[in-house]
């Protein structure tokens, strides 16, 4: 004996199999947009979460801390390997190191570049010691332009050479002394009187290396 369809409430008689299928495929989609509708949610939260990370986690309003140059540290590299002093800058809060290291070639030269800490300051300068030589050197760092006045400071006298703000590498000024057997040059995008006032400031190094040739 065949069991009998259950009466539907709603309908007061038993569902047609059109009924049915049609009542189980509505309930079918109602489930699928549900759960679509929970993963959508998850997947929201999951975003939020990865957005509080990353606001509260990441340090805010601090610049990125820089790798300090320890110029002292690669200048006593450098005096072991010449047999020679070489000149490291003692230089106030004004300046930072942004690289410092020796150069071969025909002439060996210790190069330092120096900038502005601060955001507002532009411009470096670069400290180059050129090991036995002299004068003569100077113009293959800028460009073939040689001396065209001198200068006192600290004491010492100083080569200028000016050559204005053409020059492929944004040197514009540059000064020079000899310092014993070697030549000591700044150059740079910086004006004469900060880089006067930094070279001052190498002068009593300049003495030593001039008295130990």
């Amino acid at each position: 004996m065949s069991k009998s369809a259950p009466i539907v409430a709603e309908l007061g008689r038993p569902e047609t199999p059109e009924e049915t299928a049609a009542r189980k495929a509505e309930f079918s989609k109602n489930y699928r947009a549900s759960q679509n509708f929970r993963n959508l949610i998850a997947a929201l939260l999951v975003t939020l979460a990865v957005v509080a990370v990353v606001i509260f986690a990441v340090p805010r309003g601090e610049r990125a801390s820089e790798t300090k140059i320890d110029v002292s540290a690669i200048a006593a590299d450098v005096e072991t390997t010449m047999g020679s002093p070489a000149v490291v800058p003692e230089l106030d809060d004004f300046w930072r190191v942004n690289a410092a290291e020796l150069q071969g070639g025909a002439t060996v030269v210790w190069n330092i570049t120096v900038a502005p800490a601060a955001e507002n300051e532009r411009g470096f300068i670069r400290i180059a010691q050129a090991f036995d030589d002299d004068s003569s050197w100077a113009p293959q760092m800028l460009n073939g332009t040689a001396a065209t006045d001198t200068t006192r400071i600290g004491g010492l006298e100083w080569d200028v050479y000016s050559l204005g703000r053409d020059t492929e590498d944004n040197v514009s000024y540059a000064i020079g002394t000899q310092a014993g057997d070697d030549y000591i040059l700044l150059y740079g995008s910086r004006s004469a009187d900060s880089t006067a006032e930094l070279a001052e400031s190498l002068v009593p190094q300049i003495n030593v290396i001039a008295e130990a040739s």
